[in-house]
């Protein structure tokens, strides 16, 4: 069998498969790998030291697969666990290996996009809670107002296929309604979760036409190329042959099947990984 050595994508459920979808039609000569942990997810409630278990879990399994570059394409994991993966756990073992998140890349341009200077943030509680996106996009455009709003019901509703019925919609104008009472002049909404994509039709539904609204995806797969573009080291180390490995931590790799496909945009043929038997 080949040796690859691909680029590693991880989340905690089925919403980063936007964002590799994404990276793919930017980058599509390098091989990827993507780790979905629906057997635990969703990550958005739990607490800041089980996410970075499990997401920092996800992240060595990757490393042990080949991954010389791992994206977290998961705001939560990004939000609570990236930070202590940098700076503390992968320099014993992993320093010639690398881990970005979904967060910074885009507090970097997110202010480009409002007139007003007044953007709404929709995420996970955890997302949410850790005020990473008020923190990072403040650094970049210290003139932005963020107004946050938790949508702690949005990724139950994905992962569950009910994204597309009748029932979602009051859950979706519920969160909208709640960002845009905490100010009449917001004209950008950021969809802070890789899952909510799918949710995006519904979500300007409900929003005045002249807001707009801006998923990650784009932004993740410009930033990866900026950065591999400045780090040939990393770059030179990642295999070209086009392969795409699907694993999921859910034993019901049928299910994730269906799903992903939707996310993907194309069929998906996952494997099972208990991340503890492989090698």
């Amino acid at each position: 069998m080949q040796v690859t050595r691909p680029i590693g994508v991880f989340d905690s459920g089925i919403g980063g498969l936007t964002v590799l979808r994404s990276i793919i039609e930017k980058l599509p000569q390098y091989d990827y790998l993507y780790l979905g942990d629906n057997s635990r997810a969703p990550y958005g409630n739990r607490s800041f030291n089980t996410i970075h278990q499990y997401t920092w879990e996800c992240v060595q399994w990757l490393f042990k697969q080949g991954c010389p570059l791992v994206i977290l394409a998961c705001n939560t994991a990004s939000a609570k666990a990236l930070r202590t993966i940098q700076q503390k756990d992968m320099l014993a073992n992993y320093v010639d290996k690398k881990v970005l998140g979904v967060i910074r890349p885009t507090a970097e341009v997110i202010g480009d996009y409002s007139k007003s200077k007044q953007i709404g943030v929709l995420g996970t509680t955890g997302t949410i809670q850790s005020e990473s996106y008020l923190l990072e996009i403040k650094k970049f455009f210290p003139d932005v107002e963020v107004h946050q709003q938790a949508c702690p019901l949005w990724v139950p509703i994905i992962e569950s296929g009910e994204y597309n019925k009748a029932g979602a919609d009051y859950y979706v104008k519920l969160y909208i309604d709640e960002v845009l009472a905490k100010s009449a002049e917001i004209d950008t909404i950021l969809l802070a979760c890789t899952h909510y994509p799918l949710l995006q039709s519904k979500i300007e539904g409900h929003l005045p036409p002249l807001i707009k609204v801006v998923s990650q995806g784009q932004i993740v797969a410009d930033s990866l190329a900026d950065y591999l573009k400045r780090h040939t080291d990393i770059e030179e180390n990642v295999t070209q042959t086009c392969t795409r490995r699907f694993f999921t931590t859910s034993d019901d790799t049928t299910d994730f099947d269906e799903h992903a496909s939707v996310f993907f945009s194309s069929p998906v043929k996952s494997e099972y990984t208990s991340l503890t038997s492989d090698n």
